[in-house]
């Protein structure tokens, strides 16, 4: 089809999207749940995220070769000073949506994409100015945005995209559309909703005259002119209510009028696509922690198009050896790192390789086919792998040393993990993937140019996957590369020694801890998967007989049914789909109503959860009658291990049901008893070494018990006559100060006036001075050098310390308090394992470590070595960290993993 202005064909001629941005963005907030979408620190992002989905969709489905967003400067504009109840009557701003548009401007910013704002003047007007320019060139134009204002500068040439459902669904509104849907032109459309109002801007229509009456109003006088200088000759009660409100109405025309003529600084044609700034992309996504969204969106970038790609892409040359020679290869890089790559099954305890690639600094590599590998070849291979002064680089290593301990290889010489280094330079990542670290660091494509071995390498390839070998080969040749690159970053940013003194010895002995196991019992975990059904059906049945009939009690739309409607509880908090009816706000409306339909809810909910969690654990009970969890390191990022596949985390301890699944964990066959340690308030102590106050450091080294004795001295009492009341209380503020806990937040914990929160936190202050200088401190700090360090001086860093906006200023600030304390203990309990493991060995015990759940250790002990095993234990927690308090460690044994608690 060919444009009717210039004859140039649609395809060829430019095309503008333009986007209301403050419009995307609030559709975005209530098309997203916000409990869904926030970063460990605490930021809301689910506008974010849908404005840059949506964004996305658009530029993929469209294909512009011009785009811009505008905004709103602020709620005061031309409009409100002509009519001061102009959009009045809208609810204030969520405050989960306060911030995140910065960050949409952060994202727009990486992407290069052009967005506009100014006072007085809103983002329509800036659309519409643009809209009319472009369209006067004769180009496409589609204008995305919510608000039906932007209807009137529909044409031929410009079309709105009117957000139909949350922000995925789009109406495409051309000329015939509105005119279909309104029965007016565009160019009449502000005509009619002069007439009609508009109840989302406030603005007061006519009553009883609906966009019918309107239309056939304007079909009859041609424009609202000439409906006004006809207003006596309508008759009825729509005529005469159209006659009281003749000023409303010119009023309104006046308002519902977009400027076309605004002096802008940027012209259409200044508003090119550019290439998007990958490495800006990457540090806005870090800070946001998009992982999935990253990845569209990078894929999304022809490498034509990035400015950061390398000129001349590197050329992996696949090395063809003759069998036997692998040996030779090697020896002649003995001493140098070597990159090790492995297809396979990575499962603890069930791992296996079919195929490795092997790469060195010169871009050399070699792929080995372990099915038809020559005996010399294998000898050489294992050899390598084994010996601990052959350096090895490996992006995963604790999971390639899985599928190769499958093949019966052990991995011993790893001296740098590429994801381990790019997780201790960038913690707040929420995704390592060597492909991106490799752009990111090498400005290298993975598998962007192919390997120049020919068709040698290819050989190598498994039947039917030609290119797998290729494939791995340049990954391997990458990591030797990627390895010096992050080993400098790591050395500026301090951080080099926590890598090869903590975390790569660390996954070493997790390896081990994954590949045992730990024993379960299998029939008590299926009787207990039976039980905890027959207790949810229970609850169900209790809760049906409360409203007299069945509902899902898993459909919060149903559960709003019958607690706000049926049964008239108070609301909850207010959400799109209507008032919440998650498990806080449940617990919130129990403790206020106490009614039995709630009381039975509760316990259903409950119960479901435990059964789903001995569910999950029978899934993974492995053929040698063992859970093998992974336990992963770059998750966190204040440094804590967490477990996964299955998570036996979060394993409930607090019920008595809880309690029973661990009874279902046992000692093994052939090992006398199960151990297990723990540390008593670690954090406490830690804040006690870091404050350096000498009232808490006291504390502890008088042997009482802590919150006793801080209780005493806040409350002027003996230690004896400290109340468990005023114990809570003090535990409860204790903790929270570490967390950034206000005075607000404490009188909500303790369900007191927020001046007695203020007033204990005073008191507590005045006995406790030093505290209250290092929480000052450490944040002031934090902002002066940008990061957290912990102990052991592993780093998070913190760019929002110094942000303009209070929110994401304020949450910045609590993980400044908290990361150095939670950071300190996982270094800590990881340094402590270290210990623990290189006792063993040096014993020769046969006794091994099995778990790490947080401040926990669980041990299997063999016959005969339990005392020199809780000695050892004891030692190696104790001292592993030179603190001015006591690290006092609490040691319990039993059969199973719940008679081992203390």
């Amino acid at each position: 089809m060919e444009d009717r202005l210039s004859g140039v064909s649609d395809d060829a001629r430019p095309r503008l999207l333009l986007i209301d941005g403050h419009s995307m963005a609030f559709r975005a907030y209530f098309a997203l749940p916000v409990d869904k979408f926030s970063t460990s620190t605490g930021q809301h992002t689910n506008a974010v995220h849908g404005f840059v989905s949506m964004l996305a969709n658009l530029i993929k489905n469209e294909q512009p070769t011009h785009v811009a967003v505008a905004f709103d400067a602020g709620s005061t504009t031309f409009r409100t000073e002509r009519f001061p109840d102009y959009k009045g009557g809208r609810e204030s701003t969520p405050e989960p949506f306060k911030g995140q548009v910065p960050l949409i401007r952060e994202v727009l910013d990486a992407m290069r994409i052009t967005h506009y704002e100014r006072d007085m003047i809103e983002a329509d007007d800036i659309l519409a100015t643009w809209s009319k320019q472009a369209g006067a060139k004769g180009w496409q134009v589609l204008v995305c945005s919510g608000d039906r204002d932007s209807l009137q500068f529909v044409t031929p040439d410009v079309t709105v995209l009117y957000p139909v459902k949350g922000v995925s669904e789009l109406a495409r509104m051309t000329p015939e559309a509105v005119e279909a849907k309104y029965g007016v032109t565009p160019e009449r459309y502000p005509d009619l909703a002069a007439l009609v109002g508009e109840s989302a801007d406030n603005i007061p229509g006519v009553p009883k005259v609906g966009p019918k009456t309107a239309a056939k109003w304007l079909a009859q006088y041609g424009d609202l002119d000439g409906v006004l200088a006809h207003a006596d000759e309508i008759g009825g009660v729509v005529g005469q209510n159209l006659r009281d409100h003749l000023d409303q109405v010119r009023l309104n025309r006046e308002i519902n009028h977009l400027l076309t003529d605004l002096d802008l600084p940027h012209s259409p044609e200044d508003l090119a696509v550019q290439p998007w700034d990958r490495e800006a992309l990457h540090q806005v996504f870090d800070t946001l922690q998009f992982r999935t969204l990253r990845d569209r969106l990078l894929a999304m970038m022809p490498a034509e198009d990035r400015e950061d790609a390398p000129a001349d892409a590197a050329v992996v040359e696949i090395d063809v050896l003759a069998p036997g020679t692998l040996g030779d290869w090697l020896a002649a890089r003995r001493g140098q790192p070597i990159g090790l790559e492995v297809r396979g099954s990575f499962v603890p305890g069930a791992g296996d390789a079919d195929m490795v690639a092997l790469g060195d600094l010169e871009g050399h590599a070699v792929v080995l086919d372990l099915a038809q590998l020559d005996p010399a070849d294998d000898t050489a291979l294992g050899q390598w792998l084994a010996a601990e002064d052959a350096p090895v680089v490996a992006h995963g290593g604790k999971a390639r040393a899985h599928a190769l301990r499958g093949r019966g290889y052990t991995l011993r010489g790893v001296v740098l993990d590429t994801e381990l280094a790019a997780y201790l330079c960038h913690p707040d990542q929420r995704s390592y993937d060597l492909e991106d670290l490799a752009v990111r660091n090498l400005h290298r494509e993975i598998g962007a140019s192919g390997p120049a071995g020919g068709q040698g390498a290819l050989e190598l390839d498994l039947e039917g996957e030609p290119g797998a070998g290729a494939d791995l080969a340049e990954r391997a040749a990458v990591l030797p590369v990627l390895a010096a690159a992050l080993e400098s970053d790591l050395k500026d940013r301090g951080s080099y020694d926590l890598l090869t003194t903590l975390e790569l010895p660390l996954a070493d002995v997790l390896e081990g801890m994954e590949a045992r196991g730990v024993a379960v019992d299998v029939e008590m975990l299926r009787e207990l998967e039976c039980e905890f059904g027959q207790q949810v059906q229970g609850a169900a049945q209790e809760a049906y007989q409360v409203i007299g009939r069945e509902v899902n009690l898993g459909s919060p739309k149903q559960l709003q049914e019958v607690l706000f409607d049926q049964l008239d509880m108070p609301r909850t908090k207010k959400i799109k789909t209507g008032y919440t009816t998650d498990a806080a706000s449940l617990a919130d409306l129990f403790a206020k109503t106490q009614h039995p339909f709630l009381e039975h809810l509760l316990v259903h909910r409950d119960v479901t959860k435990l059964r789903q969690t001995v569910d999950t654990l029978l899934r993974y009970v492995a053929s040698d009658g063992r859970i093998h969890t992974t336990f992963q390191q770059t998750v966190a990022a204040t440094g804590r291990l967490s477990s996964a596949d299955p998570n036996l985390q979060n394993i409930p301890i607090r019920t008595a049901a809880g309690r029973r699944i661990r009874q279902a964990f046992r000692v093994g066959e052939g090992y006398e008893t199960l151990l297990t340690a723990d540390y008593s308030q670690i954090e406490m102590r830690i804040m006690a070494h870091l404050s350096g106050d000498e009232g808490l450091i006291a504390a502890f080294r008088s042997g009482e018990d802590l919150h006793s004795y801080v209780a005493s001295r806040v409350f002027g009492v003996a230690t004896d006559e400290v109340s468990a009341a005023q114990r809570s209380k003090i535990k409860a503020m204790s903790y929270g100060l570490a967390y950034g806990l206000s005075a607000f937040g404490l009188s909500k914990q303790l369900n007191v006036a927020v001046g007695e929160a203020q007033a204990l936190m005073d008191d507590y202050f005045t006995r406790f001075g030093g505290v209250r200088t290092y929480l000052h401190e450490v944040v002031e700090e934090a902002r002066a050098t940008g990061f957290t360090e912990t102990i052991r001086g592993r780093r998070r860093y913190l760019p929002d310390l110094t942000s303009d906006n209070r929110q994401r200023r304020e949450i910045a600030e609590r993980v400044a308090l908290n990361s150095p304390i939670q950071g300190s203990a996982a270094d800590i309990i990881k340094d402590a394992m270290l210990g623990v493991q290189r006792e063993l060995d040096a014993r020769g015990l046969r006794s091994r470590m099995l778990l790490q759940v947080h401040d926990e250790l669980v041990l299997e002990v063999a016959p005969g070595e339990l005392e020199t095993v809780e000695e050892l234990l004891r030692t190696q927690m104790a001292g592993a960290a030179d603190l001015s308090v006591p690290l006092e460690v609490s040691v319990g044994r039993g059969q199973t993993w719940h008679d081992a608690g203390h």
